[in-house]
């Protein structure tokens, strides 16, 4: 059975289950995965994990990611992007620098909201169930981080809106719809997204990645574990360590790591180690082909 890790540049209207669905019939596999959704609206890196790659999935699921946003000062919709329905109006009359000057409040680290229209749950109900059923709800909040936020080029002034570029680079868990919500409000009107690319998960980036298309024709690259992970340290064993490790036991330690990939004498990938204590433990075992 195929495995291994594919960097997707999914398209513009297509839901990451989408995606996902088509590498499944792509490599006639339903152990297809993704570890970050993107919406529909929203192009760029989506990490797809296949086969054994699965057990993987936590440990591809970076804490920082990079996006570039279009954004539109004057109105805000209830879905926090074009695809909405307009809630909100106003014209906006700021300057470039005041923009500049907004976006440098937002780095570091804040509370915010999470959108209505999202998965994030309350009391067991997914927060777009509120919204579609017309039902009020608290939403939540969380803390994010952004570490890099600036404005790209310069914003151009149409009739009732103001439209301009960002590029931000932020916490796992942040919504940059969200954070094109609070910037609108910083500059006393409202904000809203039109489009979103993520141009970097973790290690992953949006020029190592391949379109639909490309999967399709065969012109891509599956990563290995290994290749996926290459911050891991590898330790390489021998027969006799080989059959204990596929056998899935505890042992003494055998590597100076906190945590390491074994391979066997052939590189063939059978496990992932971890330290408890005294011991070794076996973290992820990997079916061996």
């Amino acid at each position: 059975m195929i495995s291994g890790i594919l960097v997707v540049n999914k398209p513009y209207g297509y839901t990451s289950r989408d995606a996902v669905n088509i590498i499944s019939h792509k490599f006639n596999t339903r152990k297809v995965g993704h570890t970050g959704t993107l919406d529909p609206i929203a192009t760029g890196v989506l990490v797809v994990p296949i086969g054994k790659a699965l057990k993987i999935s936590e440990l591809l699921t970076s804490e920082v990611k990079s996006y570039r946003a279009r954004v539109i000062l004057g109105y805000e919709t209830d879905m926090l992007d074009i695809t909405g329905k307009e809630t909100k109006r106003n014209i906006p009359n700021c300057t470039k620098e005041e923009i500049e000057e907004v976006l440098s409040h937002y780095l570091g680290k804040s509370l915010q909201e999470v959108p209505i229209y999202s998965a994030v749950k309350v009391n067991g109900k997914k927060l777009y169930e509120y919204a579609r059923s017309n039902t009020k709800v608290t939403l939540p909040q969380h803390e994010i981080n952004v570490y890099d936020l600036k404005l790209l080029g310069s914003p151009l002034y149409l009739k009732d809106t103001i439209e301009f570029d960002i590029e931000c680079t932020v916490s796992k868990g942040t919504y940059i719809r969200g954070l094109i919500r609070d910037i609108g409000h910083s500059l006393n009107t409202y904000g809203t997204m039109k489009e979103l690319i993520r141009t970097k998960q973790g290690l992953f980036t949006i020029e190592d990645s391949y379109t639909i298309d490309e999967i399709k024709n065969n012109k891509y690259k599956l990563l290995s574990i290994r290749e996926a992970l290459p911050n891991l340290k590898v330790t390489k064993v021998d027969e006799n360590l080989s059959i204990k490790i596929k056998n899935g036991q505890v042992l003494d330690p055998f590597f100076k790591e906190e945590m390491s990939l074994i391979v066997d004498e052939h590189n063939k990938e059978l496990a992932i180690y971890k330290k408890d204590g005294t011991k070794a433990k076996p973290y992820k075992m990997f079916e061996v082909e």
